[in-house]
C-alpha cells in the first residue's frame, strides 16, 4: 500500500494564488508539452483520492474528464456526482483510516492523494508515503499552501531531483518512517 502526492507549488509553496487560481502553472513556456512525469506517475497508482474542492475545479475546466483511474472524493457535503462521472468518480467520507480501509478493500492499493486540505490531512496523520513535487519558479506571496501545521515532524529522503523544461525543479522525496 501507498499514498503518493504529485504536485506543483510556488517558490514560496502555495499551491494556489489566494483567488483558489492555478493559472500561474503555465507561466513557463512548455512547447513541446511535456508532462513532466506525469504519465509515467498515473501508471505507477490505481486509484485517485481528492477532496470535494479539488474535484469541483477539476470539473469547472472547460476539458472531458482527464482521469482514466477511479477516483475517490472525500466529502461530507456531496451527495451526487454529475451522470457523465457515475463509473469514474465515487463519494466517500469517514476518517482518513476508515476511507483507506474502503478503498483498500476494493483493490486499490496505490493511491494518488490530491488538494490541498486533503493533502494536509494525510500528512496530519502520516499517510504519506512518498511526494513528487515540482516547483514553479513564481513567488505568490499569497495563496493556499501545500503544508500546514503538523502535529510531529516528518522525515523525508531524497529518490530523485530533475530539472524540466530548464525552470522547473521537481523533486521526489520518501517518507523515512522511524523505528
Amino acid at each position: 500500500m501507498k499514498n503518493s502526492v504529485f504536485i506543483a507549488t510556488s517558490l514560496d509553496g502555495f499551491i494556489a494564488d489566494k483567488n483558489g487560481n492555478i493559472d500561474w502553472l503555465h507561466k513557463i513556456p512548455n512547447p513541446n508539452n511535456d508532462d513532466l512525469g506525469y504519465i509515467a506517475f498515473t501508471n505507477s497508482i490505481d486509484a485517485i483520492v481528492m477532496g470535494r474542492t479539488t474535484f469541483e475545479t477539476v470539473c469547472g475546466f472547460d476539458i472531458d474528464w482527464p482521469y482514466t483511474k477511479p477516483v475517490f472524493v472525500l466529502s461530507t457535503t456531496l451527495t451526487k456526482v454529475p451522470e457523465n462521472l457515475k463509473d469514474k468518480v465515487f463519494l466517500i467520507n469517514g476518517t482518513l483510516t476508515e476511507v483507506l480501509k474502503s478503498i483498500h478493500k476494493k483493490g486499490y492499493q496505490k493511491l494518488y492523494i490530491d488538494g490541498g486540505k486533503t493533502i494536509q490531512s494525510f500528512l496530519k496523520e502520516d499517510l504519506i508515503d512518498e511526494l513528487i513535487i515540482t516547483t514553479i519558479p513564481i513567488v505568490l506571496g499569497d495563496g493556499f499552501r501545500l503544508f500546514g501545521d503538523l502535529p510531529k515532524e516528518l522525515n523525508l529522503e531524497l529518490v530523485a531531483s530533475k530539472t524540466f523544461l530548464n525552470q522547473l525543479q521537481q523533486t521526489h522525496y520518501r517518507r523515512k518512517k522511524l523505528l
